[in-house]
């Protein structure tokens, strides 16, 4: 990946790169749309990242080329002045162009105070776009990373500060109000360890060892990406506001089963069906992690199955190409479970399967679904600079 970016550096700006950033994207094992109503997830960084390299320059422009080839060609270039407090960055239309992530983040970092140099830089990707692996906190990371290299002079955040900064970045910018995990674990994630992420209080969060040889993490890509999604996601985060709201909670982190069941006349059929996913998704979550302590990946595996019946039937954003991947997977001896990962409405597919199962399974998956892509990953290290 880094020659790659290296490559593409040199033939778009004619020198060498000096500085650069990685993050990888993530898997989410289980815990889905718990994270903003303040639950735990269980997440992993991946072995695919994102790569931003570069190099400071005179004058007062900063230009920033992608070579991905999913960004229509004229799209591929960034240049805007360096921002200041007479250069404000502000958000372009549409927001989901990479461009607002870009530039959230150098906003989050510097708060347009004119610290930040004028660059170059390229930016490479083996995250997939619109997986729900989390390709947008990979290259908010990843961009973060590298301004800390451009600015040694500036004072250094925590991980924790580099999280939030970067999950601020993603709320102003594209708009998107996503909770804090996909960030949190593109920074923290640790080779052969999971995370636990406690996120009402992220200093609790917990390593949870993963490194068995005899089980693989497969990540199922179903190739679609139905644009529902865009407009669903602040829908239901609104709809679990108000049912925690309607139960006086600060979140559904704080509502038990008991409460849905005596109080459900307080809310709307989908406030109910919001909650009930989401207090009983949390308590897998913080169960499947108990499990994964103990190498019970058989307990494991059906939770993961519950998990992703609960985001088909409750909180309703899996469709039919990931409900199809699920049962495909499921139905292979030496598979402990599989559910639909990240946000919805398309993307990825996660299996807990036995190495010796693993072909078997890829292929059965491939017979029943054409388009099926497959990514095998272990669990990665988190953010951190480039050497070059």
């Amino acid at each position: 990946m880094v020659e790659l970016a290296v490559e593409l550096f040199r033939k778009q700006f004619g020198c060498e790169p000096q500085i650069g950033g990685c993050s990888p994207g993530r898997v989410n094992l289980i815990g889905e749309h718990t994270d903003y109503n303040d639950g735990y997830v269980l997440p992993m960084a991946l072995e695919n990242v994102t790569v931003v390299i570069g190099r400071r320059v005179d004058g007062d422009v900063c230009t920033i080329v992608t070579g991905t080839e999913e960004v229509p060609e004229d799209q591929r270039i960034l240049t805007f002045p360096t921002p200041g407090p007479s250069s404000l960055l502000q958000p372009i239309e549409p927001p989901k162009l990479w461009h607002n992530y870009v530039k959230g983040v150098l906003v989050a970092f510097d708060d347009n105070k004119g610290n930040i140099p004028a660059f170059q830089a390229v930016i490479v990707t083996t995250v997939p776009l619109g997986g729900g692996l989390s390709s947008s906190a990979a290259l908010e990371v990843a961009t973060y990373v590298f301004l800390e290299q451009l600015c040694p002079q500036l004072p250094k955040r925590s991980d924790k500060e580099k999280a939030l900064a970067c999950q601020w970045a993603e709320h102003r910018f594209p708009k998107m109000p996503c909770g804090i995990m996909d960030q949190y674990i593109s920074v923290m994630g640790k080779k052969d360890y999971a995370l636990l992420i406690d996120c009402r209080n992220l200093a609790e969060s917990e390593h949870v060892p993963l490194n068995d040889p005899q089980v693989v993490v497969l990540i199922t890509n179903s190739c679609v990406k139905h644009e529902l999604g865009d407009s669903a996601y602040p829908l239901l985060r609104a709809q679990c506001e108000s049912a925690a709201k309607k139960l006086n909670k600060p979140s559904l982190r704080d509502v038990t089963t008991e409460q849905v069941e005596a109080e459900k006349g307080k809310l709307t059929d989908d406030e109910l069906k919001r909650c009930r996913h989401v207090v009983s998704e949390i308590q897998r979550t913080k169960a499947a992690a108990d499990a994964l302590k103990t190498n019970n990946y058989v307990q494991f595996g059906k939770l993961m199955n519950q998990s992703h019946n609960s985001l088909r039937d409750d909180y309703e954003v899996s469709c039919k190409e990931l409900d199809r991947l699920v049962a495909l997977a499921q139905e292979v001896p030496g598979v402990y479970g599989s559910r639909m990962t990240g946000a919805g409405f398309g993307g990825c597919t996660v299996t807990l399967v036995q190495r010796d199962a693993l072909k078997a399974a890829k292929e059965h998956i491939q017979a029943g679904y054409k388009r099926a892509t497959f990514i095998e990953s272990s669990p990665a290290d988190g953010a951190r600079s480039v050497s070059l």
